[in-house]
């Protein structure tokens, strides 16, 4: 009687996957690395010594981040051992320390590779540093998010950090190839159905391979056009984490491109984040910091337009209410920039926390009691509308404090004009007029 194992077809004899299949037997089969492990990249060099130094391998999933280590240990003669920081605790890495060393005690040498190293906490990550240190294991660790926020500093000092690039489609068409020489047979696609393949891989050989291994088993005998590929397979997101570095380099990409004045990259990077699940409110909040600190006085519109859209957005819902997004994003993009009023506001707050607690001076105090105005409050003063031009030319700063010019307008939109009325209201100042 057959168990739930054999029922599945999940026997020893049970072909495996085909991205396990091609998997590469030496690193020149390695595709779309070579910036790493060709003759005269780094980690090949390393490989081509015999001499491997502890190392985090940091690239999007499918990049040949396995692969590569365990290539690595066969290279160097090391014995490979992987353990997961999902699946794997304090126990399990205690067990492969103590058989590392008994290995370096028989004179070999030991390649711990780590696969999303960047889940252990803090204090796991801390317990690799002895046993790195001593040499009883050369550490392999992979990850999918940016070290510098996830892992120890102290544990990235004793590591290299290389990062593996996405698969270009040259890259990626030569996996396919390689998949059709495995299965003997073309893929059952035409030209613009393979290309529409390639790009639903989004640089992830692993998933390209799998789309591939799922064609292969259709068994059709006309070629797919890219519809009928559709029907058969489904596209995934684009790779985005809300939480994580993704989710601030496309940020920091439609913030720059609105600050570059260049609304086709603004509006890319803004379908991209939506497109990735981004809280479109998060966006919009984003917005409303663009339009204040890029554009500001050389287009107010600019920051009622990026509320509005918040507005909008709340009242319509996705995907109506992402129009009133886009919109504010081709506007603020398209128009004059200045960051006066944040370079402004930035000194001011450096000269309020220099001059402590100074008092405004007394001519410009409301004096609302006898006391108050028997000790001066409000003598003095000069109501600006009674004045000619509407401008007195008074001191409004602290007593003790020489005045300061924080505000310098940029001649450009509106801001142009404020700029020419400051300078005629501090001639006002300084002629004492």
């Amino acid at each position: 009687m057959s168990d739930l194992f054999q029922a599945a077809g999940l026997t020893p004899h049970a072909p495996a996957p085909l991205a396990d299949r091609l998997r590469p037997q030496s690193l020149d089969e390695v595709v779309g690395q070579q910036h790493l492990l060709g003759p005269e990249g780094a980690v090949g060099r390393m490989a081509a010594a015999h001499r491997l130094a502890s190392m985090i391998l940091w690239g999007p999933p499918g990049t040949g981040k396995t692969t590569i280590a365990r290539l690595l240990a066969k290279a160097g003669g090391y014995e490979f051992m992987q353990i997961s920081a999902v699946f794997s605790g304090v126990a399990d890495l205690k067990k492969a320390f103590e058989q590392a060393r008994a290995r370096r005690m028989a004179g070999q040498s030991t390649l711990l590779f780590v696969d999303e190293i960047h889940r252990f906490n803090r204090a796991q990550q801390d317990g690799f540093l002895p046993f790195v240190e001593e040499g009883i294991v050369t550490l392999v660790g992979a990850t999918t998010e940016n070290p510098s926020f996830e892992l120890n500093g102290a544990l990235l000092s004793r590591c290299q950090v290389f990062v593996l690039k996405r698969l270009t489609e040259d890259s990626l068409e030569l996996l396919l190839q390689r998949a059709e020489v495995a299965e003997n047979r073309p893929l059952p696609i035409d030209a613009e159905a393979r290309s529409t393949l390639v790009s639903m891989a989004d640089g992830d050989g692993r998933y390209l391979l799998t789309l591939a291994e799922t064609l292969f088993s259709i068994g059709t005998d006309t070629p797919l056009n890219p519809t009928q590929l559709g029907q058969f397979l489904q596209k995934r997101r684009p790779a985005y984490d809300k939480d994580r570095e993704e989710h601030y380099n496309l940020i920091s990409a439609l913030h720059k491109s609105v600050r570059g004045s260049d609304p086709d990259a603004a509006l890319y990077w803004l379908a991209r984040m939506l497109e990735g699940g981004e809280d479109p409110l998060f966006i919009a909040r984003r917005l409303v910091r663009m339009a204040s600190e890029d554009i500001g006085a050389a287009d107010p519109l600019s920051l009622l337009l990026t509320t509005a859209a918040k507005d909008a957005y709340d009242f319509l819902g996705s995907p109506e209410g992402e129009l009133a997004l886009a919109q504010a994003v081709v506007h603020m993009a398209s128009a004059p920039k200045s960051n006066a009023v944040y370079m402004a506001y930035k000194a001011a707050r450096r000269a309020a926390k220099e001059t402590g607690s100074l008092m405004p001076p007394s001519h410009i105090l409301n004096a609302p009691t006898k006391l108050m105005k028997s000790l001066g409050y409000g003598d003095g003063y000069a109501y600006d509308h009674d004045v000619e031009g509407g401008v007195s030319g008074q001191n409004y700063f602290p007593d003790g404090m020489e005045r300061r010019r924080f505000y310098e307008p940029k001649p450009v939109g509106a801001e142009a004009k404020v700029r020419e009325r400051l300078e005629a209201w501090g001639k006002v100042r300084k002629d004492g007029k």
